[in-house]
């Protein structure tokens, strides 16, 4: 196929320089340049920390990161997709969240992305140790191609001469003492405490009904996945019989703590992370799950927000089952039939009475299931939010108002909902008898979930490491418009015929998978649906020909694309296989200028 072909694999491309207004962390203050960098084989991660496939990368380099340290130095380009990721301090709050080792680049108004045209986060870029780019890679599952790719590099520039081992460039920031450091999620427990999730100290931590004073914590604090560990645990919801359930969201499972005993088990998940063409339902110890985020107990189930897949799972302690409930794993807004809806990264989840709320936090939008009129299922609702490139912080009608990145929702005694809508620092307040979104309070740091405790809500204000109690008042206020759209540039396409080609390239000794039918995966989507007269649906081929209608100026193309393949050695029965994913949003507009050939790369070089 046209998009898997053999593009020459070293082709001699020099690397851009690296830059970005924003500086360079984890460096003791040096600026860092590729000319610094020379003898050693980089690996540009271009990520943003709301994106969940960008955190699941993190944690696939963390290996090599630690295999190759005399050799491989990985430098994150941080390039952001929301208004907050723009702030320097966030950017520096989220390298210490989620345990960065290695330098980054803030890069708040994209200049090295748009450099490297790269088109999706994450996107991972190979330099070897001349300073040439030697490989592409966008999205999850490519580590065993990189630890290839490396070690060939290591032998290659080694016998040239061209290699340089030793320290690397990272310096590690100083440590701070507080009580909580990043806190995710927080329950209320029957005893009046409060049980938080200390994310990046891989923790539950009990607090007194104050809020402040430690009473216990649960877990070792080191990162792993065992009866006394955790990593970076999110969710936590109460169940009948008063035991809690746990998100415990980089290990890819649910745990379950007794306050009763202090005893934690697994129940749910193999610490292994859900790829296509896995099990979606059956024993519950048996079945991968992906960066479960929020847990809620609803309709007799716990329901789980896999922020990962984009979708709802449910896990059933008395069958000890899990299953899909909703979401199709396509990445967006659309509403209808559970089955058919799409999600994108659901990270929030309450349950009141008849409905369960959802924040669904890249398309910075409230949404909700209830049964379906029929009684068959359950059906998806947008309350508030329009897709994947909208945002601000906009109050009035919901039709109209906008949030940013909501990542928690609870329910209210008069029936409305309170969002933590965390990119914004504030607390916003949806009201579905009256259609109306107001602001509870602002000025809060990176709110990501609150709890009612008589008559105050306790806000976890994640980047301030704290629990902070507030008055639920009387009258909420009405915040001016600010609206926003995603910063990246469209892309400037001819109306009519548009080729599409997703680059694969097998990594080396491995070949696609053709065992069992074709191993590649294309799916084609636009917003507006209207943009596409042509080309859209499922595929095995990893090219279209699409069809633009020439009456549209703008729109958004939705690409997913997967590839499998396996190592390439005739006398083994059962090779090893691996599964190569990317979703791609691609903001075009139509000038008659235009491209007519959209190349976007999976894996390899685009020829």
């Amino acid at each position: 196929m046209t998009s898997a072909a053999s593009a020459p694999r070293r082709a001699r491309v020099r690397a851009p320089e690296l830059i970005g207004e924003g500086g360079w962390l984890n460096t003791g203050g040096k600026d860092l340049t590729l000319a610094d960098l020379r003898g050693r084989i980089v690996i540009l991660d271009f990520w943003t920390f709301c994106c969940i496939n960008c955190l699941h990368v993190l944690d696939e380099l963390r290996e090599l990161e630690e295999k190759h340290r005399d050799t491989v130095v990985i430098i994150g380009v941080h390039s952001p997709k929301f208004v907050h990721e723009a702030e320097h301090a966030a950017v520096v709050d989220a390298v210490e969240r989620y345990e960065v080792h290695h330098p980054v680049l803030d890069d708040p108004k994209l200049a090295t992305w748009k450099q490297y045209a790269v088109r999706a986060w994450p996107t991972l870029v190979v330099i070897d140790p001349e300073g040439y780019i030697v490989a592409q890679h966008a999205g999850e599952g490519h580590a065993h191609a990189l630890a290839r790719l490396v070690a060939e590099l290591e032998a290659e520039h080694e016998t040239k001469g061209t290699l340089r081992r030793g320290d690397g460039p990272y310096v590690a920031p100083e440590a701070v003492a507080t009580d909580l450091r990043f806190p995710g999620k927080a329950l209320l427990l029957p005893s009046g405490n409060f049980l938080v999730s200390d994310s990046t100290r891989h923790q539950l931590v009990e607090l007194a009904a104050d809020g402040e004073s430690v009473v216990r914590r649960i877990g070792s604090g080191e990162r792993g996945f065992g009866p006394d560990v955790f990593s970076e645990p999110q969710g936590l919801a109460l169940l009948p019989d008063g035991t809690v359930v746990v998100a415990d969201t980089v290990n890819h499972a649910l745990r379950r703590f007794d306050p009763a005993t202090g005893s934690v088990e697994t129940v749910a998940g193999t610490g292994r992370q859900w790829w296509q063409g896995s099990p979606t339902s059956g024993p519950a110890l048996e079945v991968d799950l992906s960066s479960p985020w929020d847990v809620a107990w609803w309709q007799g189930k716990v329901w789980i927000a896999m922020a990962g897949v984009h979708q709802l799972w449910t896990w059933d302690p008395a069958t000890r089952t899990v299953a899909v409930a909703a979401g199709t794993t396509n990445e967006g807004l659309v509403d209808g039939p559970a089955a058919e809806a799409w999600f994108a990264q659901p990270s929030g989840l309450a349950a009141a009475g008849d409905r369960l709320w959802v924040a669904d936090s890249e398309t910075s939008s409230l949404r909700y299931l209830e049964a379906a009129p029929d009684g068959d299922g359950n059906v998806v609702t947008s309350a508030v939010g329009t897709g994947l490139f909208d945002f601000g912080h906009r109050d009035g009608d919901a039709g109209q108002a906008l949030l940013q990145h909501p990542l928690g929702v609870t329910a209210l005694p008069d029936g409305s909902v309170a969002v933590c809508d965390t990119y914004n620092h504030a607390l916003r307040r949806f009201d579905p008898a009256t259609g109306q979104v107001t602001t509870l309070a602002t000025d809060l740091r990176e709110p990501s979930d609150a709890v009612l405790a008589g008559d105050d809500i306790v806000v976890v204000e994640s980047a301030r490491h704290r629990l902070t109690r507030l008055r639920l008042p009387e009258e909420a206020v009405r915040v001016d418009a600010v609206a926003h759209r995603t910063r990246r540039a469209a892309t400037e396409v001819a109306g009519g015929t548009l080729r599409l080609d997703v680059v694969f390239q097998a990594p080396s000794g491995q070949k696609l998978d053709t065992r069992y039918g074709p191993s590649t995966r294309l799916l084609v989507s636009s917003t507006p649906p209207e943009l596409l007269l042509g080309g859209e649906g499922a595929g095995t081929d990893l090219f279209r020909e699409l069809a633009l209608n020439p009456e549209l100026t703008e729109g958004v193309l939705h690409v997913s694309a997967m590839a499998a393949s396996c190592d390439d050695d005739p006398d083994n029965e059962y090779p090893a296989c691996h599964v190569h994913q990317q979703d791609w949003g691609v903001p075009v507009t139509v000038t008659a200028s235009g491209a007519t050939r959209l190349p976007l790369v999976l894996a390899g070089m685009d020829g």
